[in-house]
């Protein structure tokens, strides 16, 4: 009985731990992982496994509460069409390795240029003599929007189609790039939860 007991107190000191840690995950979801990690001590310590053993795998209380917040997060962002969750999520993974920067920063060279196109468009409409394409003797010399007014032999090729060409691709690489990381998101779902 006396074995028993400081077990107990050590598995309750753990959740009651575990369970401050988790404070940012709604409550039903926070009682879930609870009762899932309680039933996993449980059938783990049934089987003959040390209490210590068991929770030296698990990891510390603050350790897996953030698994349990980044599984949160990126589940979230896996179904968000909100470019800052979605670069969030992805900054999360690049903490864990290459293929997480490597996708963080597509992210962002991704976003950037989609945006920064799609406003240049706007632009266009607005300071149609300083935004476009110019080239000199068939060279491209500049793009977007510039601080000065090109002057010849500079000369802009697309003249007004340069407005929907910037919108519409502007836009195409915006949607592309949130369904390249949302997809990239579900993936490392995915082959998280077959490890």
């Amino acid at each position: 009985m006396t074995t028993t007991q400081p077990s107990t107190q050590f598995i309750a000191a753990y959740l009651t731990d575990l369970r401050s840690q988790l404070a940012p995950i709604t409550l039903t979801e926070r009682e879930e992982i609870l009762r899932e990690i309680t039933a996993h001590i449980r059938d783990s310590v049934e089987m003959g496994t040390p209490i210590e053993t068991v929770l030296a795998r698990l990891g510390t209380p603050a350790q897996l509460a953030a698994e349990y917040r980044d599984g949160q997060l990126i589940r979230a962002a896996s179904r968000s069409v909100s470019p800052i969750l979605l670069l969030r999520a992805t900054l999360r993974l690049a903490t864990k390795g290459i293929t997480g920067i490597i996708v963080f920063f597509a992210a962002i060279f991704g976003y950037a240029f989609g945006v920064g196109l799609f406003i240049t468009g706007i632009l266009k409409a607005i300071f149609p003599a300083y935004t476009g394409v110019w080239v000199v003797g068939g060279h491209l010399v500049a793009s977007g929007t510039q601080g000065y007014k090109p002057q010849p032999p500079m000369h802009e090729i697309l003249g007004w189609w340069y407005l929907p060409i910037a919108l519409f691709v502007g836009a195409g690489l915006t949607m592309l790039t949130t369904l390249a990381i949302r997809n990239f998101l579900r993936l490392s779902q995915r082959v998280q939860r077959s490890l």
